[in-house]
């Protein structure tokens, strides 16, 4: 990936706060600036990206730092190397832990997916290898996935004797049907880029060189975009109508109205569309 303006090395902890310019390694996660304020988040950890408690804990809480930072307009997610995006859950982690270790990582990899499916700004995937499980999970809470013609997309949970997460599951037939969902979660085998695509995992297939430059200029052509609008467009789509009264629909359209109404960077965008 592109190189840094700055690195700083930070101690992994559950109070980790990004420098200024949101250029940092954890130990398993780095985050870079790339022009216009886009921040690029690498997962980095060989041999394959597998989401172990380090790995969970690390994106978890960069995630929601940055949620909070008006000066992360925009996010790419993509993983270090070219054979993996994400191999999914750490496997040698997991033989080694009883059932009520298992349920706790469930229990941080839902946070992990809401944090991602709360962002409240662009959220772009770039997956540049094989995307394995969770890795789909997560993939599907982005705005948009772009994938190298290398990558692989495999929910191998039922070969392996696990379960992948409900929210993830529930995201997994929401976005791609009941029937393509359970051909994946239920069948356990791969399938190559472009059958992702046309089953809507990925929006568009890239070559592998130009995958991180196209998903960082379709987050920054997002970041320009009135981030109120953005934010309450993505809350709309996360919330939808069911188990809503008619009453809660209205509250929530007012609520968002008047602040969108109020923004400045939406009133800009009025007033040039207005001329």
């Amino acid at each position: 990936m592109t190189t840094a303006r700055h690195s700083t090395t930070l101690t992994t902890t559950h109070s980790t706060t990004l420098s200024t310019t949101h250029s940092a390694s954890l130990s398993t996660v780095h985050a870079s600036d790339e022009a216009d304020g886009v921040v690029v988040l690498t997962l980095n950890h060989p041999p394959a990206n597998a989401l172990n408690d380090a790995v969970i804990s690390e994106l978890t809480t960069t995630l929601n730092t940055l949620a909070d930072d008006p000066d992360a307009p925009a996010l790419v997610l993509t993983g270090d190397g070219e054979r993996f995006f994400c191999a999914g859950g750490d496997i040698k982690e997991t033989v080694r832990q009883d059932a009520d270790c298992m349920a706790e990582r469930m229990t941080s990899f839902h946070a992990l997916l809401c944090a991602l499916e709360n962002f409240p700004r662009p959220l772009v995937c770039a997956v540049n290898g094989w995307c394995v499980g969770g890795g789909i999970e997560m993939a599907l809470f982005a705005d948009a996935v772009y994938a190298s013609a290398q990558a692989r997309f495999v929910f191998p949970e039922i070969n392996h004797g696990l379960l992948p997460a409900v929210k993830g599951v529930d995201r997994t037939r929401a976005v791609l049907g009941d029937r393509a969902a359970r051909r994946l979660l239920l069948g356990g085998e791969p399938v190559d880029a472009l059958d992702a695509q046309a089953l809507g995992i990925v929006d568009r297939v890239v070559e592998r060189d130009d995958l991180l430059a196209v998903a960082t200029a379709d987050a920054r052509a997002a970041a320009a975009k009135p981030p109120a609008v953005f934010a309450a467009l993505k809350r709309a789509l996360r919330t939808g109508t069911v188990g809503r009264s008619a009453d809660e629909q209205l509250r929530a359209t007012t609520a968002d109205a008047r602040t969108v109404f109020d923004d400045p960077a939406a009133r800009a965008a009025r007033e040039v569309w207005h001329g």
